[in-house]
């Protein structure tokens, strides 16, 4: 799940205007015009938008599995680097998908709000959705509205090679202060503690994430949004000072290297660990079948109960309202959420169901079961951050320039000035 972040079209209000102007045609013009109606003897055709490029092949295999079952239904995927902004700029054009798969992220919450999606509150849909899940999409969007329907969650940590631990006499940190003792011992021995990806800024957030949810607490953003807290704060200052000081373990060429570097990186041995989430593991394997990995809980403090898994909703599924088959698209995720298909989907994404009963059983990730056992789970930071914002680059220049009071201050005068043009 990339958290790429862009600023199209992100004013809430604009959204809104947008969206009341509809997408492709009008129901009266569809009405008229019998050659899209599925009643004209014609296949109906959906569009299928979703954002993980990593995910496409799962997904291809899914949708011919459904246009097989269905013959009068033709779903085709669509897929484009950069997706969230696509989307963003086919709704200024109102060029609305039917389905959309996104992440519950700052873009998803936006469109939301602007009434965009179906709405799916009581909807039979539900009924077997991890309710976990469900709050934290109304959550997101500050609605008990539901506008979606959550489809996998993923979870990010720190991934690390097994059979490098066991060599050097490792095991998994509890705390921050034994993540830096092993990242120590590693260094020592001669070896790159943790491969770092800076050149790409999305994968900046990930550590920060955790570091800001469990040490922040998830509803900082909340407080910010109401002006009773600033980043330029203690509690903020600590998690800037944790994300520097995971520089000293990283490789030479930390800031040239983005994420397809850090997963055949890693995949060849570079390093014991790599900040990153479960959606890296299929890349990693790809490049290295037979590797032995695993992925813990990012010890962000030295409390180990306050150290959660930073889970969400990695791919949610809605309906745009200005669909002109919206019987068919519900089809489509009714097809998608069967137990089966889920499973497909999350074992070859090393995802985590958001269905019940449905789950993870890959060995890579049962370091993480005990936090989704006892409910020691949290939401990503990011997901509570306007996109305009630029979280990302604001957090890959601080890492480059290593100013405290810069980073500070521009987080508190770009939340500022996103949240003024409102």
């Amino acid at each position: 799940m990339k958290k790429t972040v862009t600023t199209i079209c992100t004013s809430v209000l604009a959204l809104s205007v947008l969206a009341g102007c509809g997408g492709g045609k009008t129901n009266s013009e569809s009405a008229a015009n019998p050659a899209t109606s599925a009643a004209s003897g014609e296949k109906v055709k959906l569009e299928f938008f979703q954002n993980k490029a990593e995910a496409k092949a799962s997904f291809d295999e899914l949708v011919k599995k459904f246009n097989d079952a269905n013959p009068n239904i033709v779903v085709t995927q669509v897929n484009p680097p950069d997706a969230e902004t696509v989307l963003k700029t086919r709704v200024a054009k109102k060029d609305v998908p039917d389905v959309i798969g996104l992440g519950a992220t700052d873009t998803y919450a936006q469109l939301s709000k602007s009434g965009l999606f179906a709405d799916f509150s009581n909807d039979s849909l539900t009924a077997n959705i991890q309710p976990s899940y469900i709050n934290m999409l109304k959550k997101l969007t500050g609605s008990d509205q539901l506008s979606a329907i959550p489809y996998t969650a993923n979870a990010s940590g720190v991934i690390y090679n097994k059979t490098m631990f066991k060599e050097l006499g490792l095991s998994v940190p509890k705390t921050w202060d034994e993540l830096l003792a092993t990242a120590q011992k590693v260094k020592d021995a001669g070896k790159t503690p943790i491969y770092l990806t800076i050149k790409d800024s999305w994968t900046v957030m990930v550590p920060f994430n955790s570091l800001s949810t469990n040490i922040l607490g998830i509803d900082f953003y909340d407080k910010r949004s109401k002006g009773s807290v600033k980043f330029d704060s203690p509690e903020f200052r600590e998690v800037a000072d944790k994300q520097l000081k995971l520089l000293d373990f990283g490789q030479k060429d930390m800031m040239g290297k983005g994420y397809n570097d850090g997963n055949t990186a890693f995949a060849k041995g570079e390093s014991a660990m790599y900040l990153q989430g479960v959606w890296a593991i299929p890349e990693i394997k790809k490049a290295n079948p037979s590797i032995d990995l695993g992925v813990f809980p990012f010890p962000a403090t030295n409390d180990p109960a306050k150290n959660k898994v930073i889970s969400g909703v990695d791919t949610l599924l809605t309906i745009s309202k200005s669909s002109k088959h919206p019987e068919e698209a519900k089809k489509f995720i009714e097809f998608m959420l069967k137990t089966e298909n889920v499973q497909t989907y999350i074992d070859e994404q090393k995802a985590f169901s958001a269905v019940k009963n449905v789950n993870q059983t890959d060995a890579s990730v049962q370091d993480l079961n005990a936090s989704f056992t006892s409910g020691a789970i949290e939401d990503f930071s990011d997901h509570y951050i306007p996109g305009a914002v630029k979280a990302d680059t604001i957090i890959q220049s601080y890492l480059q320039k290593k100013d405290v009071n810069a980073y500070v201050k521009q987080f508190d005068t770009e939340w500022d000035k996103v949240a003024n043009r409102k």
